[in-house]
């Protein structure tokens, strides 16, 4: 809690032109053209509350008048040229051209002007090396004050320490400059070391000191201090006994605090503003509201005018322990004393207001923040207020809190957008959610890098599939577009704007953003790449739709059997038989059984197509998962088509693996061979065939001996004659019934 001894002046009475409890509603001030009004131009009283007190500030030399000539204003030139130069000799010579003469008051003002810390150390040293001036205590004092705001700390220590090299005096403001660096730093040794070095000590180091360890909570060391300081007769003011007052609370010391604050009365010294102020804080950090009460009620009385501060501690106070109405009396007293609230009490009653779900009281509030312009630094009071409204079902008040977040130029974030495209998507609200999802995209409102308040998926995933069930995946997609540029690899998104673009015949969009997700780890669902392989088969686009399959099984997915004949019969149809082919292998694979009436058909057109090898690598796939083509009708058609080779491979694949076909397809495939001429191929079937199955009752045996004779085969036709007659005695194995297993 911060309070300055200075805030005990009231401000001017104006009054409320919409009090918090008006009934004009918030939406009605939103809907007027008039402009906003300017921010009023009165002192700024928000303290934050978690500083110390602040002693006055010293008064500073006040700037020329910038409608002076620019040769009478040699500060200001100087002052630009080191915040938009390098530092040169050229620059070097630039200064000593516009002021060959320094004196104090003139470089004060330059380094007082100067904003780059570097630049300024840069021309403090110059001036000294070149000899154009030598520093004093005022200008060595303002270089300190800048180095330490800057937390140049290091450098600061070295201009301190070489003053006795200079011949200049210690002066205690250095110290206490670079005393409150190092606390404002968190180094407190180096501060306690910094103080240790200052021979002539008053009050007011020892007050920077304070507040310096009373930040890190060393309260002990703090009374050690308290004591060494009245050893040396050192006696303390006002200021310091608000310092350690505040300190003592913010270590949670209650009963060493209210000490301190009884020796300040035994002291005679009289407490202010600032000591109640801090008082009444302390109380309420202890939950001791009627403790706090009494002291605010005391202050009156001794006529102490309550300040800003004052008012919104005991708003906080209030809010903090749920008596949210007791905070609004106080909010009253305060206008009615003409105090006016501050950034710090709007944002301290607001969420209070939302707490208790006051929200029309709330939303008259922040109308009348509106109408003053008071933005206040904590934006996160907007979000509460708006989610507030939201849960609460007052959509357009919550639209109201966006617009007044507009009006007072705080910038919009994506969160924000995101509690109303939520709240809209569930009241069903569409296009009122589209439209803020419009802007959002316009205005790249997700992208910006200083957003604290992201999009939830509870908030992006509905509208995406909104959109995408309604025809405007591109959109939905450029949006998520924008997430993803933030981190988000939402499942749920991802898998709607699959499903989107493939229900909108854009399979290419859809295998992108397929490609992303498995590229990107992003699990997908099986029903968005069954509807990804439909739209590239309505588009007629079988070989991309195979290749949509090939992802859907590296995504882990299993098809049914009906997407996999769908795949299978477009690729068929469109002549690629060699890529039905892989895909009727990747269905025996996963042990799919059902809808295999077209593996025939592939067969015969891989065999017929010369493709035997292939074929015949599918029949044995198929047969080792318990499935038998119909050979029967394979080595037939084969047959008829004079397609001899592949039929004789066919039937060699038969009999090597003692397949049981008719007798009438041996007879068919020799008549085939012994009219084309082939009769060493008939002989060796003939062979086969005898070895295999025994006696043959083929008609045209006699024939093929006569032409192996004819041809000058003649040991072959011994050979065969010889075992024709071997095996005429046996009679030939005739078949038993056909397997039940065969493929139709």
């Amino acid at each position: 809690m911060a309070f300055n001894s200075n805030n005990s002046k009231l401000l001017r009475w104006r009054p409320s032109l919409h009090p918090i409890f008006s009934s004009t509603s918030l939406s009605s001030r939103f809907s007027t053209s008039t402009s906003i009004a300017e921010p009023l131009s009165e002192p700024d009283h928000s303290l934050p509350l978690h500083s110390p007190p602040e002693p006055p500030p010293l008064p500073q030399r006040k700037p020329q008048s910038k409608s002076q000539p620019s040769q009478s204003n040699p500060e200001l030139i100087i002052s630009r040229m080191l915040a938009n130069r390098v530092w040169t000799t050229r620059l070097q010579n630039s200064i000593r051209s516009i002021a060959p003469k320094f004196d104090s008051n003139l470089v004060w003002n330059i380094l007082h002007a100067t904003t780059n810390p570097d630049q300024a150390l840069k021309f403090y040293r110059y001036l000294e090396r070149s000899n154009l001036f030598t520093h004093d205590a005022r200008t060595t004092l303002k270089m300190l004050q800048i180095l330490t705001r800057f937390s140049k700390l290091n450098h600061a220590r070295c201009i301190l320490l070489d003053l006795p090299k200079k011949n200049l005096p210690y002066d205690e403001d250095m110290f206490v400059a670079l005393i409150e660096g190092y606390g404002r730093a968190g180094i407190v040794q180096e501060a306690i070391k910094i103080f240790q070095k200052l021979e002539q000590k008053s009050v007011k180091s020892y007050d920077a000191l304070f507040k310096v360890i009373l930040r890190r909570g060393r309260y002990m060391m703090t009374k050690r201090l308290y004591n060494a300081m009245l050893r040396e007769g050192i006696e303390p003011t006002r200021h310091t006994y608000n310092i350690l007052i505040w300190g003592m609370f913010l270590s949670l010391r209650l009963n060493t605090a209210i000490r301190f604050y009884e020796d300040m009365k035994s002291k005679g010294i009289e407490p202010d503003a600032v000591t109640y102020n801090t008082l009444i804080h302390g109380y309420f950090r202890f939950k001791k509201v009627d403790e706090a009460e009494s002291l605010f009620v005391e202050m009156k009385e001794k006529n102490i005018v309550p300040n800003v501060i004052s008012y919104t501690t005991m708003l906080k106070g209030f809010v903090d322990v749920g008596k949210v109405d007791r905070a609004v009396e106080v909010f009253e007293e305060m206008k009615s004393c003409g105090i006016k609230a501050n950034a710090v009490t709007f944002t301290t009653l607001l969420p209070g207001l939302c707490d208790a779900d006051k929200l029309a009281e709330a939303g008259n509030l922040l109308g009348e923040m509106v109408e003053r312009y008071i933005a206040p630094k904590d934006n996160s009071v907007f979000m509460k207020l708006m989610d507030c409204q939201c849960k609460a079902g007052n959509l357009d008040a919550a639209v109201d809190v966006l617009k007044a977040m507009v009006r007072l130029s705080i910038p919009t974030e994506a969160g924000h957008y995101g509690v109303l495209i939520e709240s809209f998507c569930k009241a069903k609200v569409y296009d009122r959610a589209e439209k803020l999802l419009d802007k959002l995209i316009e205005k790249d409102i997700v992208l910006r890098p200083e957003n604290s308040f992201e999009m939830e998926p509870s908030a992006y995933n509905p509208m995406i599939e909104y959109l995408c069930d309604n025809g405007k995946t591109v959109k939905a997609e450029t949006f998520f577009r924008q997430l993803m540029k933030k981190g988000v690899l939402n499942s749920v998104a991802f898998n709607n704007l699959f499903r989107g673009h493939s229900k909108e015949g854009n399979p290419e969009s859809a295998l992108e953003i397929a490609t992303i997700m498995s590229r990107r780890g992003v699990p997908s669902d099986a029903d968005s790449y069954r509807l990804l392989i439909d739209s590239y088969l309505r588009k007629g686009e079988p070989a991309d739709a195979k290749t949509a399959l090939d992802h859907m099984l590296e995504g882990g997915h299993q098809p049914d059997s009906s997407l996999y004949r769908s795949v299978v019969e477009s690729l068929f149809v469109d002549g690629r038989v060699q890529t039905a082919s892989r895909v009727m292998k990747t269905m025996v694979e996963k042990g799919v059984k059902e809808n295999m009436d077209l593996v025939p058909k592939i067969l015969e057109a891989l065999l017929m197509r010369g493709h035997v090898e292939e074929a015949l690598g599918r029949i044995d796939l198929l047969m080792l998962n318990g499935c038998e083509p119909d050979f029967d009708h394979l080595i037939s058609t084969l047959c008829e088509k004079e397609k001899r080779i592949a039929a004789l491979r066919l039937l060699d694949f038969v009999l090597e693996r003692d397949i049981v076909i008719d007798f009438s397809i041996y007879d068919k495939v020799l008549d085939t061979l012994l009219a084309a001429g082939q009769t060493l191929n008939a002989y060796s079937v003939l062979c086969k065939i005898l070895e295999k199955r025994g006696a043959t009752d083929w008609s045209s045996r006699d024939e093929l001996i006569k032409s192996l004779n004819q041809e000058g085969n003649t040991k072959q036709a011994d050979v065969l004659s010889r075992m024709i007659k071997e095996k005429v005695a046996t009679p030939p194995k005739r078949e038993g019934k056909k397997k039940a297993s065969r493929v139709a």
